[in-house]
Parts: C-alpha cells; structure tokens; sequence
C-alpha cells in the first residue's frame, strides 16, 4: 500500500480560492470504520458546487469533495465488511463535512456502507452513484403512489443531466411512456436513445405566467429542476397524479397554489436521497442491479481521470455535462 496517494483538494483562505491535485497520507483521512481504496467516483451537481468559491456546501478547508465512491475494502473495523469485500458509500456526509471519493482512498464510518449487488460493477455503480440512486428512489415513489404505465404520459425534466437520464432510461425500461424535457436540441437523438417517445423544449414548462391549473398532460413527473418548471408540471398534472421532485436547478421558489393538490389530488413527493433509511438504499441498490438497470447504462457513462476533473467541476456548474461522468482512481484488481 503506497504511504501516498492523490486526492482533489479545495481549500480556501481569505479570498484565494484553489481546486487542485495533492499528495495525502492515511494519515490525513478522517475517522471511520472502513477504510476503502477508491477505484471510482463520479461527478454531481453538488460536487460543482464544492468546488466553487460560492457553493455553500464545503463546511471547512481544505477539503476532498466527491460525495459518491465505489471500490475495494482495505481495512475494516465493522465486523460487516472484510478486506477485499466491494462496496459503494453515496451521501450522508460523504463530500460535504467528510472527505469524499475524490481520492484514491477513502475512510468512512460503516454505517454508510452498502455492500455491491450481484448484477452491478463497481464502474456500473458510478454510472449511478447518488444520480442514479435519486433517479431509482424517484421511480419507486412514483409506484408506492399509485402510477402505472397504462395511467398515461410520465414526464422528465432537465432530462440530459445525470437525474434525468437515468429516469428517462429506468421509466422506459420499466414499460412508461416517458416525455422528457431539455433545453438542448442537440441532445433529441440522445433522449430517444434512452427511450423517451416525446421531446419537448425547456421553455414549454417555464412559461412567462403559471397558470394555477392547466390542461392535465402527466399521469407522473420526475423533476431534478424546481423553480418555475415545478410549479407549470403541477398545474399540468392528472388527477391523482404524483410529482417526485429531487432538485433546484431553476431555484427553490415554487409559484404555485394549493388547486393541483386539492382540486385534482395531486401528490408532491420529495426525494431525498442523503439521509434514506439504509434499508430501502439496500433494496433500492437492488434493485438498480436489476430491474432499474438501463439497457443503456453504456450510452450514459462518460470515463475521465483525477486530472481531468477540475475541468468537469467547472463544466457541471454551466449545465454543459451530459448524462453520468465517471471518475477512475485507481485499477481494480482483477
């Protein structure tokens, strides 16, 4: 095991603010139970934004952002986990008060840790990582409430990014009609590729006025966006229909009413994925070894290096990063 190993740091004093490539020591890692080689990350909203001066998510510096990892357990105090077992950490602290899987080791305490499924890669489980993992808990809200394929159209926004690809690809799979939504008309023949049957523009759900109710078009929406565009699919949805929102990227303000809720009945699921009770992550992780798994998790996958990285940090924050972009750290043994 080599006494140092590269990590991406952010750090920040005064007003200089660096994102760069360091020497650490296991020495530097924070406490926990499991101690994992890395040998992928991937790259999330909420990473671009540990990774700006002005993001509001890195409590102190300097700091290892990267708030999903996936490798291969080197050291473990938790009788649950063994040298050599695989395994995947998202959310929780994970890249935001704890150093995350920017880094070609990681520590982490043993409760965050949810063993690879049967059916699942650790470079497949990136190409979920806590995008996917929103995506799958947004699908099965949707079926806990009641909306089945035959009840009609199910609508995605922001569909290009990492939530919304995985939900276009996983809906399609599972038998719905899925409308996805993007601002991008290079991205058309992508979508379809994914399974979407309709494509309509970003500006369509972000009129200049919502209305209170509008024509009902949605049986279900999954919506990484919020802002404006929440508020028009509200208005917009069936009688009884559910909405599984999981996102900001057009603001947390929502200029809505209470007519879709108490008119039509229309359900607001919110998804959070950080703090999900470890029993439905398991199920759920299950789940995306299988019956969640897109036929098209290769189209979506996008491999770069630790060197790479900065880059794609700055990239995400624009909305210029298509689908899912995986972090390789180190060689997983074969």
């Amino acid at each position: 095991m080599a006494e140092k190993f590269k990590a991406l740091m952010v750090n920040k004093a005064e007003e200089k603010f660096s994102v760069q490539i360091e020497d650490l020591s296991f020495n530097d890692l924070p406490e926990g139970d499991v101690t994992i080689q890395v040998h992928y990350s991937s790259v999330n909203y909420k990473d671009g934004l540990a990774s700006s001066p002005n993001g509001k998510i890195v409590q102190s510096y300097p700091f290892v952002p990267g708030i999903d990892l996936a490798g291969t357990v080197i050291f473990s105090d938790d009788s649950r986990y063994q040298q050599g077992d695989k395994v995947i950490v998202t959310s929780y602290e994970l890249g935001v008060s704890h150093f995350g899987g920017f880094s070609e080791y990681a520590r982490v305490p043993g409760n965050w840790v949810v063993p690879l499924p049967e059916g699942l890669t650790l470079k497949e489980a990136m190409a979920f990582g806590t995008a996917g993992f929103t995506a799958a808990l947004s699908v099965h809200k949707l079926e806990q409430s009641g909306v089945k394929p035959e009840d009609g159209t199910v609508l995605v926004s922001g569909a290009t990014g990492g939530v919304g690809s995985m939900a276009v690809s996983m809906l399609s799979k599972n038998g719905y009609h899925v409308t996805a939504s993007t601002g991008k008309e290079s991205e058309h023949n992508y979508l379809r590729d994914l399974g979407a049957k309709e494509i309509i523009s970003r500006e369509e759900l972000s009129p200049e006025k919502v209305r209170p109710l509008s024509k009902q078009r949605w049986a279900g929406a999954v919506d990484p966006v919020g802002g404006k565009t929440l508020a028009t699919i509200l208005s917009q949805t069936q009688y009884g229909g559910s909405v599984a929102v999981s996102g900001l990227t057009a603001g947390g303000n929502v200029p809505t009413t209470v007519f879709p809720f108490i008119l039509r009945s229309v359900n607001l699921l919110g998804i959070d994925s950080v703090y999900c009770p470890m029993d439905v992550r398991r199920t759920l992780w299950e789940r995306l070894a299988d019956d969640l798994k897109p036929d098209t998790i290769g189209d979506i996958m996008n491999e770069i290096s630790l060197e790479e990285l900065p880059e794609v940090l700055s990239s995400i924050l624009d909305g210029k990063v298509r689908g899912r972009t995986i972090v390789k750290l180190t060689e997983e043994a074969s």
